[in-house]
Protein backbone atom coordinates (compact mmCIF):
# COMPACT_ATOMS: atom_id res chain seq x y z
CA UNK A 1 0.00 0.00 0.00
CA UNK A 2 1.36 3.42 -0.96
CA UNK A 3 1.04 6.48 1.23
CA UNK A 4 -1.46 9.10 0.05
CA UNK A 5 -0.03 12.07 -1.79
CA UNK A 6 -0.24 15.40 0.07
CA UNK A 7 -1.24 18.16 -2.36
CA UNK A 8 0.72 20.76 -0.39
CA UNK A 9 4.32 21.35 -1.29
CA UNK A 10 7.31 20.81 0.93
CA UNK A 11 10.69 22.51 1.15
CA UNK A 12 13.56 20.01 0.91
CA UNK A 13 15.79 23.08 1.33
CA UNK A 14 15.06 26.83 1.68
CA UNK A 15 15.17 27.51 -2.07
CA UNK A 16 13.43 24.36 -3.36
CA UNK A 17 9.71 23.59 -3.55
CA UNK A 18 8.56 20.02 -4.16
CA UNK A 19 4.96 18.95 -4.92
CA UNK A 20 3.37 15.65 -5.88
CA UNK A 21 0.06 14.72 -7.48
CA UNK A 22 -1.38 11.34 -8.38
CA UNK A 23 -3.18 11.68 -11.71
CA UNK A 24 -5.11 9.29 -13.95
CA UNK A 25 -2.88 7.80 -16.63
CA UNK A 26 -1.56 6.73 -18.91
CA UNK A 27 1.78 8.52 -18.62
CA UNK A 28 1.68 9.66 -22.26
CA UNK A 29 -1.55 11.53 -21.56
CA UNK A 30 -0.05 13.45 -18.64
CA UNK A 31 3.12 14.10 -20.68
CA UNK A 32 0.92 15.69 -23.35
CA UNK A 33 -0.61 18.02 -20.72
CA UNK A 34 2.93 19.15 -19.86
CA UNK A 35 4.31 19.55 -23.36
CA UNK A 36 1.51 20.32 -25.85
CA UNK A 37 0.54 24.00 -25.94
CA UNK A 38 -3.19 23.46 -26.51
CA UNK A 39 -3.46 21.08 -23.53
CA UNK A 40 -1.02 23.02 -21.32
CA UNK A 41 -2.96 26.26 -21.76
CA UNK A 42 -5.98 24.61 -20.09
CA UNK A 43 -4.13 24.40 -16.76
CA UNK A 44 -0.99 26.56 -16.96
CA UNK A 45 0.19 28.51 -20.01
CA UNK A 46 0.29 28.22 -23.77
CA UNK A 47 3.30 28.53 -26.00
CA UNK A 48 5.89 26.64 -27.98
CA UNK A 49 8.30 24.27 -26.30
CA UNK A 50 11.24 22.77 -28.18
CA UNK A 51 11.73 19.45 -26.39
CA UNK A 52 15.48 19.24 -26.90
CA UNK A 53 18.20 20.35 -24.47
CA UNK A 54 18.77 24.04 -25.10
CA UNK A 55 15.41 24.32 -26.87
CA UNK A 56 13.30 27.42 -26.31
CA UNK A 57 10.35 27.43 -23.91
CA UNK A 58 7.91 30.32 -24.36
CA UNK A 59 4.99 30.38 -21.95
CA UNK A 60 2.10 32.84 -21.97
CA UNK A 61 -0.18 32.88 -18.95
CA UNK A 62 -3.76 34.12 -19.28
CA UNK A 63 -5.03 33.04 -15.88
CA UNK A 64 -8.36 34.85 -16.28
CA UNK A 65 -9.21 32.29 -19.00
CA UNK A 66 -8.45 29.15 -16.96
CA UNK A 67 -11.77 28.86 -15.13
CA UNK A 68 -15.29 30.20 -15.52
CA UNK A 69 -15.69 32.22 -13.42
CA UNK A 70 -12.01 33.20 -13.02
CA UNK A 71 -12.36 34.57 -9.47
CA UNK A 72 -10.90 37.87 -8.32
CA UNK A 73 -7.45 38.61 -9.72
CA UNK A 74 -5.10 39.83 -6.95
CA UNK A 75 -3.97 43.44 -7.07
CA UNK A 76 -0.77 43.84 -9.06
CA UNK A 77 -1.29 40.68 -11.13
CA UNK A 78 -1.43 41.27 -14.88
CA UNK A 79 -3.98 39.70 -17.20
CA UNK A 80 -1.13 38.26 -19.28
CA UNK A 81 2.39 37.17 -18.34
CA UNK A 82 5.25 35.81 -20.42
CA UNK A 83 8.26 33.62 -19.73
CA UNK A 84 11.10 32.76 -22.10
CA UNK A 85 13.43 30.00 -20.97
CA UNK A 86 15.29 26.96 -22.21
CA UNK A 87 14.92 23.22 -21.82
CA UNK A 88 17.67 21.86 -19.59
CA UNK A 89 16.84 18.16 -19.88
CA UNK A 90 14.12 15.96 -21.31
CA UNK A 91 13.46 12.22 -21.15
CA UNK A 92 10.05 11.72 -22.77
CA UNK A 93 7.64 10.80 -21.26
CA UNK A 94 9.25 10.73 -17.81
CA UNK A 95 11.09 14.01 -17.16
CA UNK A 96 11.12 17.60 -18.33
CA UNK A 97 13.31 20.34 -16.85
CA UNK A 98 13.51 23.97 -17.94
CA UNK A 99 14.88 27.21 -16.57
CA UNK A 100 12.61 30.06 -15.59
CA UNK A 101 14.79 33.18 -15.70
CA UNK A 102 14.87 35.07 -12.38
CA UNK A 103 12.51 32.51 -10.81
CA UNK A 104 14.57 29.30 -10.86
CA UNK A 105 14.40 25.91 -12.53
CA UNK A 106 11.35 23.64 -12.85
CA UNK A 107 11.45 19.85 -13.18
CA UNK A 108 8.45 17.60 -13.83
CA UNK A 109 8.93 13.89 -13.24
CA UNK A 110 6.28 11.32 -14.19
CA UNK A 111 6.27 7.84 -12.65
CA UNK A 112 3.65 5.20 -13.52
CA UNK A 113 1.76 3.81 -10.52
CA UNK A 114 -0.59 1.18 -11.88
CA UNK A 115 -3.29 3.01 -13.87
CA UNK A 116 -2.22 6.32 -12.36
CA UNK A 117 0.81 8.57 -12.74
CA UNK A 118 2.74 10.24 -9.95
CA UNK A 119 3.71 13.75 -11.02
CA UNK A 120 6.54 15.25 -8.99
CA UNK A 121 7.21 18.95 -9.55
CA UNK A 122 10.43 20.40 -8.19
CA UNK A 123 11.08 24.14 -8.44
CA UNK A 124 14.72 24.83 -7.53
CA UNK A 125 16.73 28.01 -6.95
CA UNK A 126 13.77 30.15 -5.89
CA UNK A 127 15.47 33.53 -5.30
CA UNK A 128 13.57 34.87 -2.26
CA UNK A 129 10.69 34.36 0.17
CA UNK A 130 8.19 36.48 -1.76
CA UNK A 131 8.84 34.47 -4.91
CA UNK A 132 8.67 31.23 -2.91
CA UNK A 133 5.20 32.14 -1.61
CA UNK A 134 4.06 33.08 -5.11
CA UNK A 135 5.34 29.92 -6.79
CA UNK A 136 4.05 27.73 -3.95
CA UNK A 137 0.51 29.07 -4.21
CA UNK A 138 0.79 29.33 -7.99
CA UNK A 139 2.03 25.81 -8.64
CA UNK A 140 -0.48 24.37 -6.20
CA UNK A 141 -3.37 26.23 -7.89
CA UNK A 142 -2.16 25.27 -11.37
CA UNK A 143 -1.71 21.62 -10.38
CA UNK A 144 -5.28 21.71 -9.04
CA UNK A 145 -6.30 22.77 -12.56
CA UNK A 146 -4.19 20.02 -14.14
CA UNK A 147 -5.83 17.48 -11.89
CA UNK A 148 -9.29 18.79 -12.81
CA UNK A 149 -8.39 18.55 -16.52
CA UNK A 150 -7.00 15.05 -16.12
CA UNK A 151 -10.04 13.89 -14.13
CA UNK A 152 -12.53 15.86 -16.24
CA UNK A 153 -13.96 17.69 -13.22
CA UNK A 154 -14.88 21.36 -12.71
CA UNK A 155 -12.16 23.31 -10.88
CA UNK A 156 -12.63 26.08 -8.34
CA UNK A 157 -12.24 29.64 -9.66
CA UNK A 158 -8.52 29.95 -10.29
CA UNK A 159 -7.78 33.33 -8.72
CA UNK A 160 -9.79 32.62 -5.57
CA UNK A 161 -7.99 29.30 -5.19
CA UNK A 162 -4.58 30.96 -5.74
CA UNK A 163 -5.31 33.65 -3.13
CA UNK A 164 -6.41 31.04 -0.59
CA UNK A 165 -3.39 28.84 -1.26
CA UNK A 166 -0.87 31.70 -1.12
CA UNK A 167 -2.23 32.62 2.33
CA UNK A 168 -2.06 28.96 3.38
CA UNK A 169 1.58 28.73 2.26
CA UNK A 170 2.42 31.91 4.13
CA UNK A 171 1.21 30.17 7.32
CA UNK A 172 2.68 26.76 6.48
CA UNK A 173 6.12 28.03 5.51
CA UNK A 174 6.49 30.39 8.42
CA UNK A 175 8.75 33.44 8.57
Amino acid sequence: MTAPVDAYGSLPDPTTLKMERLLPGPIERIWAFLTESDLRRRWLASGPMDLTPGGVVELTWRNDELTDPPGTRPDGMKAENHMHGHVIAVEAPHMLCYDWPNVGEVTFELTPRGEEVLLTLTHRRVPNRSTLLGVSGGWHAHLDLLEACARNTKPAPHWDNFRRLRAAYEQRLGA
